[in-house]
């Protein structure tokens, strides 16, 4: 099973946060610079984000459709229903992280590295995960305002406005300047993606600090942690069959459910992670950890499904017949096409997929996703994708 190093890193921030909490004025630092962190890595989400080249992807406008109600509709439903669980299995305040969880958009780099595994429809893997991100900047907040209320932790209108002016502000602001910085910023995409990692072990230290401070984690207990795991793969084993054979009921071909499956079945820590902090203020150490939980199983079990996708029956069969057209001398162009996209997806690339979560959208081996999934679009020359 993968383990993504970038969870080690979190954990290992989390256990920084409870020996050497930060307090008194290292708090009123920490805060500072956490609250600087989350707008620079919208202000990049932004600048990174091609509006135009989203746009051109609406032409597949029912998958995006399925992929966004899958995100914003199918998971709160289910976490409105995990409601049961409480007090039992869940205490309420990990019931409002599990809650918070099913709000957050959709991956990006995970589920194109997913789907290119799966030799399924990576253009639309990338234009969905996108949407999502786009979507979910206004949307999460909204659904967090109406399903969370002032139960959230403190949540309230003022933590509307601290959404619009340390989120959705410096990532307009980087859509606006993305016209001269965008050649800066894909130049840099490495040193920019460290950027980014930082900037979330920083909100995360501080979120786990202001917890230590006021004893929140007296209120978890092994016990509890290992309900909320429970619940959770209930949770991803709905969405993954659900998308998988919803997408066959909705008339989707084989490579658009895989898309369908990969894109609607997880959920951003890149993205989730600095908007708790804002919405959930002292609280956010226990709304997040339903979703580095989460995140680290989506990646572990979805790592294998791809390994499998790939090695279906009828993608060795369609293989096969493209492999014996061409020694017969009848391939044509795009069954040549199809068959540099099928063999796109290497053992190598499946071991090193669960590293590819979209930390920061941008980074070392988000960047390898991207190429190995340049690479695979390059046969379908009538889709204009985004990173």
């Amino acid at each position: 099973m993968p383990v993504d190093p970038y969870i080690v890193l979190l954990v290992g921030t989390v256990g920084l946060a409870a020996l050497f909490p930060a307090h008194g004025t290292g708090a009123t630092v920490a805060s500072g610079a956490s609250t600087a962190a989350i707008a620079f890595l919208f202000f990049l989400y932004g600048a990174r984000l091609s509006t135009r080249e989203a746009l051109d992807g609406l032409r597949h406008w029912r998958l995006h459709v399925t992929v966004l109600a899958c995100t914003f509709v199918v998971f709160p439903v289910l976490g409105l229903a995990a409601r049961v669980t409480v007090p039992v299995l869940l205490t309420q305040p990990l019931y409002q992280g599990l809650l918070f969880l099913t709000l957050v958009p959709s991956t990006i780099q995970s589920s194109i590295a997913f789907t290119s595994i799966a030799r399924g429809n990576v253009p639309a893997a990338i234009c969905a995960g996108s949407f999502s991100s786009l979507v979910g900047i206004v949307v999460t907040p909204l659904l967090a305002a109406g399903l969370l209320g002032n139960s959230g932790g403190g949540f309230s209108a003022d933590s509307l406005v601290k959404i619009v002016l340390q989120l959705l502000v410096p990532f307009l602001a980087g859509q606006v300047l993305r016209r001269w910085i965008g050649a800066f910023i894909t130049r840099h995409k490495k040193v920019l993606g460290l950027v980014d990692r930082g900037s979330i072990l920083l909100v995360v230290y501080t979120a786990f600090s202001e917890g230590m401070i006021q004893g929140i984690w007296h209120q978890v207990s092994p016990a509890r942690l290992g309900a909320l795991l429970v619940v959770e793969a209930a949770v991803l084993a709905v969405m993954l069959v659900g998308t998988w054979y919803g997408g066959r009921a909705l008339g989707f071909g084989r490579e658009d459910r895989i898309a369908i499956q990969f894109a609607g079945s997880k959920k951003s820590l890149a993205s989730g992670l600095p908007m708790a902090s804002v919405l959930f203020g002292a609280h956010a150490s226990l709304a997040v950890l339903p979703l580095m939980l989460f995140h680290q199983m989506q990646l572990m079990v979805c790592a294998v499904i791809a390994k499998r996708r790939a090695h279906d029956p009828a993608v060795d069969a369609d293989a096969a017949d493209r492999s014996a057209g061409a020694e017969g001398g009848g391939a044509t162009g795009p069954d040549r096409s199809a068959g540099v996209e099928g063999g796109g997806a290497t053992g190598t690339e499946a071991g090193g997929a669960a590293g590819a979560e979209e930390r920061g959208t941008a980074g070392p081996r988000a960047g390898g996703t991207e190429k190995s999934a340049a690479h695979l679009v390059q046969g379908q020359p009538q889709n204009r994708v985004l990173r």
